[in-house]
Protein backbone atom coordinates (compact mmCIF):
# COMPACT_ATOMS: atom_id res chain seq x y z
CA UNK A 1 0.00 0.00 0.00
CA UNK A 2 1.41 3.39 -0.97
CA UNK A 3 1.35 6.40 1.36
CA UNK A 4 -1.80 7.90 -0.21
CA UNK A 5 -3.95 4.77 0.03
CA UNK A 6 -6.47 4.25 2.80
CA UNK A 7 -7.36 0.97 4.45
CA UNK A 8 -10.68 0.60 2.69
CA UNK A 9 -12.04 -1.93 0.20
CA UNK A 10 -15.16 -1.67 -1.95
CA UNK A 11 -17.50 -4.33 -3.34
CA UNK A 12 -20.04 -3.80 -6.12
CA UNK A 13 -22.24 -6.01 -8.31
CA UNK A 14 -25.22 -5.91 -10.67
CA UNK A 15 -24.61 -2.55 -12.31
CA UNK A 16 -25.92 -3.87 -15.64
CA UNK A 17 -24.15 -1.09 -17.53
CA UNK A 18 -25.64 -0.37 -20.94
CA UNK A 19 -25.72 2.53 -23.36
CA UNK A 20 -29.47 2.94 -22.92
CA UNK A 21 -28.97 3.70 -19.21
CA UNK A 22 -26.67 6.75 -19.20
CA UNK A 23 -27.79 7.55 -15.65
CA UNK A 24 -26.26 4.32 -14.33
CA UNK A 25 -23.12 4.85 -16.38
CA UNK A 26 -22.71 8.40 -15.08
CA UNK A 27 -23.17 7.21 -11.50
CA UNK A 28 -20.56 4.48 -11.96
CA UNK A 29 -18.03 6.84 -13.52
CA UNK A 30 -18.60 9.29 -10.67
CA UNK A 31 -18.14 6.45 -8.16
CA UNK A 32 -14.81 5.51 -9.73
CA UNK A 33 -13.63 9.12 -9.84
CA UNK A 34 -14.88 10.43 -6.49
CA UNK A 35 -15.42 7.53 -4.08
CA UNK A 36 -12.92 4.77 -4.81
CA UNK A 37 -9.54 6.51 -5.47
CA UNK A 38 -6.96 5.78 -2.76
CA UNK A 39 -8.81 2.58 -1.79
CA UNK A 40 -6.79 -0.60 -1.56
CA UNK A 41 -9.13 -2.65 -3.73
CA UNK A 42 -12.37 -2.72 -5.69
CA UNK A 43 -14.10 -6.08 -6.13
CA UNK A 44 -16.66 -6.32 -8.94
CA UNK A 45 -18.79 -9.39 -8.20
CA UNK A 46 -20.43 -9.90 -11.55
CA UNK A 47 -22.95 -8.33 -13.91
CA UNK A 48 -20.94 -5.18 -14.42
CA UNK A 49 -22.61 -5.13 -17.84
CA UNK A 50 -26.18 -5.83 -18.88
CA UNK A 51 -24.82 -8.25 -21.47
CA UNK A 52 -21.42 -9.27 -22.79
CA UNK A 53 -21.16 -10.58 -26.33
CA UNK A 54 -17.40 -10.88 -26.62
CA UNK A 55 -14.11 -9.09 -26.07
CA UNK A 56 -14.02 -8.19 -29.77
CA UNK A 57 -16.72 -5.56 -29.22
CA UNK A 58 -14.56 -2.43 -29.49
CA UNK A 59 -17.35 0.12 -29.10
CA UNK A 60 -16.59 3.62 -27.82
CA UNK A 61 -18.89 2.98 -24.88
CA UNK A 62 -16.95 -0.05 -23.64
CA UNK A 63 -13.65 1.75 -24.23
CA UNK A 64 -14.88 4.57 -21.98
CA UNK A 65 -15.60 2.12 -19.16
CA UNK A 66 -12.23 0.40 -19.65
CA UNK A 67 -10.40 3.73 -19.56
CA UNK A 68 -12.11 4.76 -16.31
CA UNK A 69 -11.13 1.47 -14.66
CA UNK A 70 -7.56 1.75 -15.91
CA UNK A 71 -7.34 5.30 -14.53
CA UNK A 72 -8.41 4.00 -11.12
CA UNK A 73 -5.89 1.17 -11.29
CA UNK A 74 -3.11 3.63 -12.13
CA UNK A 75 -3.81 5.39 -8.83
CA UNK A 76 -2.95 2.19 -6.97
CA UNK A 77 -6.33 0.54 -6.43
CA UNK A 78 -6.39 -3.16 -7.30
CA UNK A 79 -9.47 -4.13 -9.31
CA UNK A 80 -10.77 -7.69 -9.11
CA UNK A 81 -13.58 -9.20 -11.15
CA UNK A 82 -15.82 -12.26 -10.78
CA UNK A 83 -18.13 -13.20 -13.65
CA UNK A 84 -21.88 -12.77 -13.32
CA UNK A 85 -24.73 -14.42 -15.17
CA UNK A 86 -24.92 -11.56 -17.72
CA UNK A 87 -21.22 -11.06 -18.51
CA UNK A 88 -19.65 -14.48 -18.05
CA UNK A 89 -18.08 -14.30 -21.54
CA UNK A 90 -15.88 -11.39 -20.50
CA UNK A 91 -12.31 -12.56 -21.07
CA UNK A 92 -8.68 -11.74 -20.54
CA UNK A 93 -8.57 -9.29 -23.45
CA UNK A 94 -11.05 -6.86 -21.91
CA UNK A 95 -9.78 -7.56 -18.40
CA UNK A 96 -6.28 -6.49 -19.46
CA UNK A 97 -7.66 -3.44 -21.27
CA UNK A 98 -9.47 -2.48 -18.06
CA UNK A 99 -6.64 -3.39 -15.67
CA UNK A 100 -8.88 -5.94 -13.94
CA UNK A 101 -7.73 -9.19 -12.37
CA UNK A 102 -10.08 -12.09 -13.11
CA UNK A 103 -10.93 -14.31 -10.15
CA UNK A 104 -12.57 -17.76 -9.99
CA UNK A 105 -16.38 -17.87 -9.62
CA UNK A 106 -15.95 -18.44 -5.87
CA UNK A 107 -12.94 -17.08 -4.03
CA UNK A 108 -11.70 -16.89 -0.45
CA UNK A 109 -9.95 -13.63 0.39
CA UNK A 110 -8.22 -12.19 3.44
CA UNK A 111 -10.14 -9.03 4.27
CA UNK A 112 -8.38 -7.21 7.09
CA UNK A 113 -7.72 -10.44 8.96
CA UNK A 114 -11.07 -12.09 8.16
CA UNK A 115 -11.42 -15.02 5.74
CA UNK A 116 -14.27 -13.96 3.47
CA UNK A 117 -15.99 -15.89 0.67
CA UNK A 118 -16.91 -13.78 -2.37
CA UNK A 119 -19.00 -14.77 -5.39
CA UNK A 120 -21.65 -13.47 -7.78
CA UNK A 121 -24.32 -15.50 -6.03
CA UNK A 122 -26.27 -17.16 -8.83
CA UNK A 123 -25.02 -20.62 -7.88
CA UNK A 124 -26.70 -20.22 -4.49
CA UNK A 125 -30.15 -20.04 -6.13
CA UNK A 126 -30.53 -23.79 -6.52
CA UNK A 127 -34.36 -23.72 -6.59
CA UNK A 128 -34.24 -21.91 -9.93
CA UNK A 129 -33.81 -25.18 -11.80
CA UNK A 130 -34.36 -23.74 -15.28
CA UNK A 131 -31.66 -21.13 -14.82
CA UNK A 132 -29.20 -23.64 -13.32
CA UNK A 133 -29.61 -25.89 -16.37
CA UNK A 134 -28.90 -22.97 -18.68
CA UNK A 135 -25.96 -21.92 -16.53
CA UNK A 136 -24.37 -25.36 -16.78
CA UNK A 137 -24.76 -25.39 -20.55
CA UNK A 138 -23.55 -21.82 -21.10
CA UNK A 139 -20.38 -22.37 -19.07
CA UNK A 140 -19.34 -25.35 -21.21
CA UNK A 141 -16.42 -24.88 -23.58
CA UNK A 142 -18.38 -26.08 -26.62
CA UNK A 143 -21.31 -23.67 -26.08
CA UNK A 144 -18.98 -20.73 -25.63
CA UNK A 145 -16.93 -21.74 -28.66
CA UNK A 146 -20.07 -21.79 -30.82
CA UNK A 147 -21.26 -18.39 -29.56
CA UNK A 148 -17.86 -16.74 -29.98
CA UNK A 149 -17.60 -18.05 -33.55
CA UNK A 150 -20.72 -16.13 -34.60
CA UNK A 151 -20.49 -12.65 -36.19
CA UNK A 152 -20.71 -9.74 -33.76
CA UNK A 153 -24.09 -8.53 -35.06
CA UNK A 154 -25.58 -12.01 -34.58
CA UNK A 155 -24.30 -12.16 -31.01
CA UNK A 156 -25.87 -8.76 -30.33
CA UNK A 157 -29.24 -10.06 -31.51
CA UNK A 158 -28.92 -13.25 -29.45
CA UNK A 159 -28.09 -11.19 -26.35
CA UNK A 160 -31.08 -8.89 -26.91
CA UNK A 161 -33.42 -11.86 -27.39
CA UNK A 162 -32.08 -13.57 -24.27
CA UNK A 163 -32.64 -10.44 -22.17
CA UNK A 164 -36.29 -10.32 -23.27
CA UNK A 165 -36.83 -14.01 -22.51
CA UNK A 166 -35.04 -13.69 -19.18
CA UNK A 167 -37.20 -10.73 -18.15
CA UNK A 168 -40.36 -12.62 -19.09
CA UNK A 169 -39.26 -15.72 -17.17
CA UNK A 170 -38.28 -13.70 -14.10
CA UNK A 171 -41.66 -11.97 -14.03
CA UNK A 172 -43.49 -15.25 -13.40
CA UNK A 173 -41.02 -16.81 -10.93
CA UNK A 174 -41.72 -16.65 -7.21
CA UNK A 175 -39.45 -14.59 -4.99
CA UNK A 176 -38.34 -17.74 -3.14
CA UNK A 177 -37.14 -19.39 -6.34
CA UNK A 178 -35.05 -16.37 -7.29
CA UNK A 179 -33.48 -15.99 -3.85
CA UNK A 180 -30.65 -18.05 -2.39
CA UNK A 181 -31.23 -21.47 -0.85
CA UNK A 182 -30.33 -21.13 2.88
CA UNK A 183 -28.75 -24.58 3.10
CA UNK A 184 -26.56 -23.78 0.10
CA UNK A 185 -25.24 -20.68 1.88
CA UNK A 186 -24.28 -22.72 4.94
CA UNK A 187 -22.66 -25.41 2.78
CA UNK A 188 -20.63 -22.74 0.99
CA UNK A 189 -19.39 -21.12 4.20
CA UNK A 190 -18.54 -24.44 5.81
CA UNK A 191 -16.69 -25.72 2.76
CA UNK A 192 -14.41 -22.67 2.96
CA UNK A 193 -14.33 -22.56 6.78
CA UNK A 194 -15.48 -18.95 6.67
CA UNK A 195 -17.97 -16.88 8.68
CA UNK A 196 -18.60 -14.16 6.10
CA UNK A 197 -20.07 -14.40 2.59
CA UNK A 198 -20.40 -11.43 0.23
CA UNK A 199 -22.40 -11.77 -3.00
CA UNK A 200 -24.74 -10.02 -5.41
CA UNK A 201 -27.21 -11.36 -8.02
CA UNK A 202 -30.45 -11.30 -5.99
CA UNK A 203 -30.73 -7.48 -5.93
CA UNK A 204 -31.76 -7.59 -2.25
CA UNK A 205 -29.14 -5.61 -0.32
CA UNK A 206 -29.04 -6.65 3.33
CA UNK A 207 -26.89 -8.25 6.00
CA UNK A 208 -28.22 -11.63 7.13
CA UNK A 209 -27.18 -13.30 10.39
CA UNK A 210 -26.91 -17.10 10.45
CA UNK A 211 -25.03 -20.02 11.96
CA UNK A 212 -22.24 -21.81 10.07
CA UNK A 213 -19.35 -23.89 11.31
CA UNK A 214 -21.15 -23.91 14.67
CA UNK A 215 -20.66 -20.14 15.08
CA UNK A 216 -22.31 -16.85 14.23
CA UNK A 217 -21.87 -15.93 10.58
CA UNK A 218 -23.14 -13.31 8.17
CA UNK A 219 -24.17 -13.05 4.53
CA UNK A 220 -23.90 -9.61 2.98
CA UNK A 221 -25.91 -9.03 -0.20
CA UNK A 222 -24.87 -6.22 -2.53
CA UNK A 223 -27.45 -3.94 -4.10
CA UNK A 224 -28.14 -3.50 -7.81
CA UNK A 225 -27.79 -0.18 -9.66
CA UNK A 226 -31.15 0.04 -11.44
CA UNK A 227 -32.48 2.82 -9.21
CA UNK A 228 -29.39 3.94 -7.27
CA UNK A 229 -25.67 3.39 -7.01
CA UNK A 230 -24.89 0.76 -4.36
CA UNK A 231 -21.76 -0.66 -2.77
CA UNK A 232 -20.25 -2.23 0.32
CA UNK A 233 -17.50 -0.24 2.01
CA UNK A 234 -15.18 -2.24 4.24
CA UNK A 235 -12.52 -0.95 6.63
CA UNK A 236 -10.59 -2.87 9.32
CA UNK A 237 -13.38 -1.97 11.78
CA UNK A 238 -16.59 -1.71 9.76
CA UNK A 239 -18.74 -3.03 6.91
CA UNK A 240 -21.33 -0.61 5.52
CA UNK A 241 -23.80 -1.01 2.69
CA UNK A 242 -23.94 2.39 0.98
CA UNK A 243 -25.99 3.96 -1.78
CA UNK A 244 -26.29 7.17 -3.74
CA UNK A 245 -29.00 8.54 -6.05
CA UNK A 246 -28.37 8.12 -9.76
CA UNK A 247 -28.55 11.92 -10.00
CA UNK A 248 -26.18 13.62 -7.56
CA UNK A 249 -23.63 12.23 -5.14
CA UNK A 250 -25.24 12.43 -1.71
CA UNK A 251 -24.11 9.30 0.14
CA UNK A 252 -26.41 7.38 2.47
CA UNK A 253 -26.25 4.25 4.54
CA UNK A 254 -28.48 1.45 3.25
Amino acid sequence: MNSTQQKVTYFIADLHLAQNRPDITACFLSFLKNEVPQAQALYILGDLFEAWIGDDDDSHYLSTIAKALTTLSALGTKIYYIHGNRDFLLGQRFAKKSSMILLPEVDLINLYGESVVIMHGDTLCTLDVGYQKFRKKSRSWWWQAIIKSLPLFVRKKIAADYRKKSAAATAIKSQDIMDVTPDEVITCLESYQSQILIHGHTHRPATHELIANGKEAKRIVLGDWYEQGAWLKVTPTSMQLMNTPLIGNTLAKA
